[in-house]
């Protein structure tokens, strides 16, 4: 038995795949904020989702910044601060008895969308993901691409005023939180006009990762490209109008795999590791 772990920074998903080629239905319940209290909830998750049968390995995505040897979280973790400085692939391990493999949520993601959804066929894929915050991934053949600290394109700085911005800054679910004192931004409906202003902002973020990354294919996601959201084809539109001729062949498409990316990545993720 697998077990597939996906920490987000609301909602972590829990599910259970005897072959790596399909889970069970999973557990959803909310991100713990005290990290021990966390870790709890998902040992008794992955046991009640084993029952009789022994784990042989599991898979964990993490919303943060993760140690080069993808034990401990170091970074990031903004939603969930009380998890930073933690070994959770050591701490998972001991409390299950099983190996433990750890990686950026995004990344996990992105290897999903690679094998299993919108990504499939790209050979340099990359996948950015606009919810609570920003971030992307690479994917190369089907492998997350090495880094020595992960990836944090929502970091980039977009902005050089006098107090300069980041991507995450001016796009994310966080900021228009923050921005139009609303508790979700869908709440602003469908027709508000900030939704073409954040597909303008980000076409030069992807504009970014384009020249960066010489991908094949963007694949996006996040709860921010939902129905009452940032429309794909505006993002389109814009990288048309700023890429000057570079990159003008990426492919831009909407995720496929929804709210259980996590799940068939980490899975992905398990099977390359057979």
């Amino acid at each position: 038995m697998y077990i597939l772990v996906d920490i987000g920074g609301t909602k972590t998903r829990v599910a259970a795949s005897r072959d790596l080629e399909s889970f069970d239905k999973p557990h959803i319940f909310s991100t713990q904020a005290k990290y021990q209290a966390g870790i709890t909830t998902i040992v008794e998750s992955a046991k009640k989702l084993a029952g009789s049968g022994q784990i042989t390995a599991m898979s964990v995505g993490v919303p943060a910044t993760l140690s080069r040897d993808k034990r401990s979280i170091i970074g990031g973790a903004l939603n969930i601060p009380d998890w930073k400085g933690k070994s959770i692939a050591d701490d998972l391990e001991e409390k299950l008895s099983t190996k433990v493999y750890a990686d950026n949520d995004t990344a996990i993601v992105g290897l999903g969308e690679a094998h299993f959804g919108a990504g499939r066929g790209a050979e340099i894929l990359v996948y950015v993901t606009v919810s609570t915050g920003v971030n992307g991934a690479r994917i190369v053949r089907g492998a997350v691409d090495i880094s020595a600290f992960g990836f944090s394109t929502g970091h980039q700085y977009l902005s050089i005023e006098e107090t300069p911005r980041t991507l995450e800054q001016m796009i994310s679910g966080r900021a228009i939180r923050e921005r139009f004192n609303v508790h979700s931004p869908k709440d602003l409906g469908k027709e508000h006009e900030v939704w073409e202003e954040l597909a303008r902002t980000l076409a030069f973020g992807l504009h970014n990762s384009i020249v960066h990354w010489s991908p094949d294919r963007i694949v996006l996601g996040g709860s921010m490209f939902n129905e009452i959201g940032i429309p794909v084809d505006r993002v389109v539109a814009h990288i048309k109008q700023v890429t000057s001729g570079v990159g003008e062949s990426v492919e831009i498409v909407h995720s496929e795999l929804g709210d259980l990316g996590g799940l068939w990545g980490g899975m992905a993720r398990l099977k390359q590791l057979q």
